[in-house]
C-alpha cells in the first residue's frame, strides 16, 4: 500500500507540474499579445498615457482643422464636433486601459512570471535536497559498515552518530520542502477558477467600454446630424423635390428656374432643344455647378443643349417624378378617354390633385415649354416633339422594368398626357408665371427676344382647347384643310408675356370638376356653331396625332376633315361673327346640354370673358 500511495503521488505530481508548465506558457504568451492590444503605454500615470493615445492625436487635429476652416464650413463643424466627440473617446479607452492592465494583465503576469516559476522553483529544490538526502545516508552506512570490520570501534561509532544526524536533518529537510511544494501544487489545482476568471474580467471591462463609447457616440450623433440637416447646400440633383424646396426656401427648384432662364436668353430658338444630346463633359460640369448653387452660369449659356440636358437630368433623377406616383393610374385613366373635351377635362382634375409645390412646379416647366412651342419653326420643338422626349422625364411607372420596357409600355401614354397639357398651357394654368421668381438670374435681353415684342404685352391670351380659332372665322375654315399648320400658328400667338407680371388678373375663373357645373346653354342660331365645331375637334386630333408622326417618322398630313365628327366641343365664336348669338362683352351664352351629356367642358364653365386683343363669348352647341 504505501508503495502505490508513494506512485499515485508520484504520478499526480508530474501530472499537476505538467499542466502548470503548460498554464504558466499560455499565461505567459497571452500576456505579450494583450499588452500589444493597448495603445497607451504600460504603467504610466493617467496624463501622460492619455496624451500618447492615437485617438488624442486624432482629436487635436480634427479640432485644429475646424478651427482653421471656420463656423462657415460645415466641414469645419463637423471636424469641431467629431474630434471632442473622438477626445471623449480617447479618455474612455485610457479608463479602459488602466483597469485593463490592473484587473487582467497584472494578474497574468504574477501567475505566469512569479507563482508558478516559484513552485517551479520548489521542485527543483527538493530534488536538490533529495540527492543531498541519499548522499548523508550514504556516507552514513558506509560508516556503519566500518564499525563492524573496523578496530576503532569507538571513534567509528561517534563518525557513524554524526552522520546519522545529517541523515535525519536532510531528511527532515525533503519531507518540509515536499510538504511545502504539494501545498503550493493542490493550492494551484485548486485556484485553476479563479485564474480563468481573469478572462471574464476581460470580456466585462471590454463590454463596460464599449457602452461607454456606445453612450459617447449616441449623445453626439443628433448633434453632427441637426447640423448636416441645417446645412443649406445640398445636392439639388437626385434629392426630393419638397426636401430641397423646404431646404433651399425656394418656390421653384434651382435647377428648374436656372435652366428655364438659361434657355430663355439663348435657346428660345436653337434647333432640337431637348432632343440633341450634349456633351458629356460639359453636362456634367453643369450638374455640378447647378449642385452647390454657384450662381456662375455664364459660361453655360453658350450651350444651350447642354442647359436643355441638365434640366432633363434633374426631372429623370427625382425619386418620385414631378407628375407623381400617387396619380400615375389617374393620368393614365385621365388620357384614355376618347372624347376630346372630356380627356382635356379629365386631365384637368388630375392636375388639380398635384400636391402644391409639384403643381407649381409643373406650371412654371409648362409655361416655359408652351413659350418654346411659340419659336417651333425655328427649334423644330412642337408641343407634340417636346412631349416625346421630354414626356418620359416628368411622368414614369414606380415599378418599371428596364428603360427600352419603360419607353415601350409607357411613351404613348405620357405623350397623349404631355402635348395637350403643354398645348393648352394657359388653359391648365391660366395664372402668369414671373420666370424670374427667385430674382436671382437676369431676365432676357430684348435682343434675344426680337421675334416676341410684336406681341401684346398686357394679357395673356385665352382660347379654348380644342378650337384654336383665329381672328376670322373665314380665314379658319380656308387653313381647315391642314389642320397641323393651323394649330402651329396659334400656338405662336399664343402667351408671349409668360415672364412678366401683369397688372390685372385674368377675366376668368378655373374650370369646375366634372359633374359639379351642371350650367344651361342656349343654342346659337346659324350654322357657323356647326362649321366652329368642326374645325375645334380637327385641332384637337392634329394635336394627338402630332405625336404618333414623330414616333413612326411620317411627315404627311394628319387627318382628313371629312372624318371629323359634327358632335363635338361647344363653340367658341368671336362677338359678331356670322350665325353666332352676338352678345356684350363679358357675358356668356349659355344653352341646354344635349342628352346623355354628364356636364360641360371644362373650357365652358369660365365666369366672364378672356381679355385679349378681341372679345370673346363662350356658346355651347347642344
Amino acid at each position: 500500500c504505501g508503495l502505490w500511495f508513494c506512485f499515485w503521488s508520484t504520478t499526480l505530481w508530474y501530472l499537476i507540474e505538467r499542466r502548470m508548465e503548460l498554464v504558466r506558457v499560455v499565461a505567459h504568451n497571452t500576456h505579450k499579445r494583450m499588452a500589444s492590444c493597448l495603445q497607451g503605454h504600460m504603467c504610466a500615470d493617467a496624463e501622460k498615457r492619455h496624451k500618447k493615445l492615437p485617438l488624442t492625436a486624432l482629436s487635436q487635429a480634427m479640432v485644429e482643422g475646424g478651427n482653421q476652416l471656420g463656423e462657415d464650413s460645415l466641414i469645419g463643424k463637423m471636424m469641431e464636433v467629431c474630434g471632442e466627440a473622438e477626445n471623449r473617446l480617447a479618455a474612455e479607452l485610457m479608463q479602459h486601459e488602466m483597469q485593463i492592465e490592473k484587473d487582467v494583465l497584472d494578474p497574468l503576469s504574477q501567475l505566469a512570471e512569479v507563482d508558478i516559476p516559484n513552485i517551479l522553483k520548489q521542485r527543483k529544490q527538493l530534488a536538490k535536497l533529495v540527492l543531498d538526502y541519499d548522499s548523508a545516508r550514504a556516507r552514513w552506512l558506509q560508516a556503519t559498515k566500518s564499525i563492524i570490520s573496523g578496530t576503532n570501534t569507538q571513534a567509528l561509532t561517534a563518525k557513524a552518530d554524526l552522520l546519522k544526524e545529517e541523515v535525519d536533518e536532510a531528511m527532515n529537510k525533503v519531507e518540509m520542502c515536499k510538504d511545502q511544494l504539494a501545498a503550493d501544487m493542490y493550492s494551484f489545482f485548486s485556484k485553476e477558477g479563479d485564474y480563468a476568471h481573469y478572462f471574464i474580467t476581460l470580456l466585462e471591462a471590454q463590454a463596460d467600454y464599449h457602452r461607454k463609447s456606445l453612450t459617447v457616440l449616441e449623445n453626439v450623433l443628433p448633434t453632427v446630424k441637426a447640423q448636416q440637416d441645417s446645412w443649406m447646400e445640398k445636392p439639388a440633383f437626385g434629392s426630393g423635390l419638397d426636401e430641397h424646396l423646404k431646404r433651399s426656401g425656394r418656390e421653384i427648384a434651382l435647377p428648374i428656374e436656372a435652366c428655364v432662364m438659361m434657355l430663355l436668353e439663348t435657346g428660345m430658338k436653337e434647333e432640337g432643344l431637348f432632343r440633341i444630346a450634349a456633351g458629356a463633359s460639359k453636362l456634367k460640369k453643369l450638374k455640378a455647378a447647378l449642385d452647390c448653387s454657384t450662381s456662375q452660369l455664364e459660361g453655360f449659356y453658350s450651350d444651350p443643349h447642354a442647359v436643355a440636358g441638365a434640366l432633363k437630368s434633374y426631372l429623370r433623377e427625382l425619386p418620385e417624378p414631378l407628375m407623381t406616383y400617387q396619380l400615375y393610374d389617374d393620368w393614365i385613366l385621365a388620357s384614355s378617354v376618347s372624347d376630346p373635351d372630356k380627356r382635356l377635362q379629365a386631365l384637368w382634375v388630375v392636375c388639380d390633385k398635384l400636391p402644391k409645390s409639384n403643381k407649381t412646379n409643373l406650371r412654371y416647366l409648362v409655361k416655359f415649354l408652351s413659350k418654346l412651342t411659340q419659336d417651333s419653326e425655328a427649334n423644330k420643338m412642337t408641343p407634340s416633339n417636346i412631349a416625346i422626349v421630354l414626356g418620359p422625364n416628368l411622368l414614369w411607372a414606380k415599378t418599371e422594368g428596364s428603360l427600352a420596357e419603360m419607353a415601350a409600355a409607357t411613351s404613348v401614354h405620357v405623350v397623349g398626357i404631355v402635348e395637350p397639357i403643354i398645348q393648352h398651357a394657359d388653359w391648365f394654368f391660366p395664372e402668369d408665371v414671373d420666370f424670374n421668381v427667385s430674382g436671382a438670374f437676369v431676365m432676357p435681353s430684348p435682343a434675344s427676344n426680337l421675334n416676341h415684342l410684336d406681341y401684346d404685352c398686357s394679357t395673356i391670351e385665352r382660347k379654348r382647347p380644342g378650337s384654336m380659332v383665329g381672328p376670322e372665322s373665314d380665314t379658319s375654315r380656308k387653313d381647315n384643310s391642314n389642320p397641323n399648320k393651323h394649330l402651329e400658328h396659334n400656338l405662336r400667338k399664343g402667351s408671349n408675356t409668360l415672364g412678366r407680371k401683369q397688372h390685372n388678373s385674368p377675366a376668368f375663373q378655373p374650370p369646375l370638376p366634372p359633374l359639379e357645373a351642371q350650367v344651361e346653354h342656349q343654342t346659337p342660331p346659324g350654322g357657323s356653331g356647326f362649321d366652329s365645331a368642326q374645325h375645334s375637334l380637327a385641332q384637337s386630333l392634329a394635336a394627338l396625332a402630332a405625336a404618333q408622326q414623330l414616333l413612326s417618322q411620317h411627315t404627311e398630313e394628319l387627318s382628313n376633315p371629312k372624318l371629323r365628327d359634327c358632335t363635338s366641343t361647344p363653340v367658341l365664336q368671336r362677338n359678331g361673327s356670322a350665325g353666332g348669338g352676338s352678345q356684350a362683352a363679358g357675358q356668356n351664352s349659355t344653352g341646354t346640354p344635349g342628352p346623355g351629356s354628364i356636364g360641360p367642358s371644362p373650357h365652358t364653365l369660365r365666369r366672364g370673358t378672356c381679355t385679349v386683343d378681341r372679345n370673346y363669348t363662350l356658346h355651347p352647341i347642344p
